[in-house]
C-alpha cells in the first residue's frame, strides 16, 4: 500500500518541501515539531494509487466511504493545537487513512485511535505495521462515545464533526486535558473548537471556520 520504491518517493520531494513551506510554514505554523514531521512523512503512502499525484494539494482527498483526508494546512494547525510535548495520551476520533494518526504517534507517548468503517481501518493498520510504530492502539467502533475504559486522555482530537456540545469527550479528558474538535453550528457552518479542562470548568477557543465530514453515532450525527 506504501511500499512504493525510493525512486517513487524521490518524485514528490519537491512537492513536499513546496507544501511545507507554502502551505505550513507559509500559513503561520510555527511548531518546529510539526515541520519536521510533516517533511519527513510521505503524504503519498496515505491516499490511492488514482490520486497520489494529487497528495500534496492544498485540499482534502477522498479515502474512501464517503470520507477524506483533510488539507495538510488544517492537519498540521490540529495538531499545533493540541500543545503536545511528547508525553500524552491521545484519543484520536476518526483513523481514516491514518495520516494525522502517524503524526501524533511521533509527538505523543501513546495514541488510541478509533475508526468506524473496517475497510479504512484495515488500510491504516497497515500503514502502521509498516511504518514499525508500536505506540498505536486502534479499534472499529463508534467514536462518537469515545474510549471510556481508556480514558482519561491528555489530549482528545477529533477529525469529524460534532452536531452539539462533546460532553462525553470533555468526560473522558485528564485535568488539564486539551479537545480539538470541529463543531457544527445552528447555521450549518462549522467552527474548528479547542477546549481546555480546567479545576473550575473548561476555556473554549474558536479557531476559526472549518469544513469536515460529519461524526456518525449515538452521539453524533444519525446516519
Amino acid at each position: 500500500m506504501f511500499m512504493m520504491s525510493h525512486k517513487t518517493d524521490d518524485i514528490f520531494t519537491i512537492a513536499r518541501k513546496r507544501m511545507i513551506n507554502e502551505q505550513i510554514v507559509g500559513r503561520g505554523i510555527s511548531n518546529e515539531d510539526i515541520v519536521r514531521v510533516m517533511s519527513d512523512l510521505h503524504r503519498h503512502h496515505f491516499v490511492d494509487e488514482a490520486l497520489v499525484n494529487q497528495a500534496y494539494t492544498d485540499a482534502p482527498l477522498s479515502i474512501g466511504e464517503g470520507q477524506t483526508i483533510s488539507q495538510p494546512y488544517i492537519v498540521a494547525l490540529m495538531t499545533q493545537a493540541l500543545l503536545l510535548t511528547g508525553q500524552e495520551r491521545v484519543l484520536e476520533i476518526g483513523t481514516g487513512c491514518g495520516y494525522q494518526t502517524v503524526i501524533l504517534s511521533k509527538m505523543a507517548k501513546k495514541v488510541h485511535t478509533i475508526e468506524r468503517y473496517k475497510m479504512l481501518a484495515m488500510k491504516a493498520r497497515q500503514r502502521f505495521i509498516g511504518y514499525g510504530l508500536k505506540n498505536i492502539v486502534m479499534r472499529v467502533g463508534d467514536g462518537s462515545i469515545g474510549w471510556q475504559e481508556a480514558a482519561p486522555f491528555d489530549r482528545i482530537l477529533a477529525t469529524c464533526a460534532s452536531p452539539k456540545s462533546p460532553q462525553i469527550f470533555l468526560d473522558q479528558l485528564a485535568p488539564a486535558g486539551i479537545l480539538v474538535i470541529p463543531c457544527s453550528e445552528k447555521n450549518g457552518h462549522q467552527s474548528l473548537m479547542r477546549i481546555t479542562k480546567k479545576e473550575n470548568g473548561y476555556r473554549s477557543e474558536n479557531l476559526g471556520e472549518c469544513c469536515f465530514v460529519k461524526m456518525i453515532g449515538r452521539r453524533g450525527f444519525r446516519k
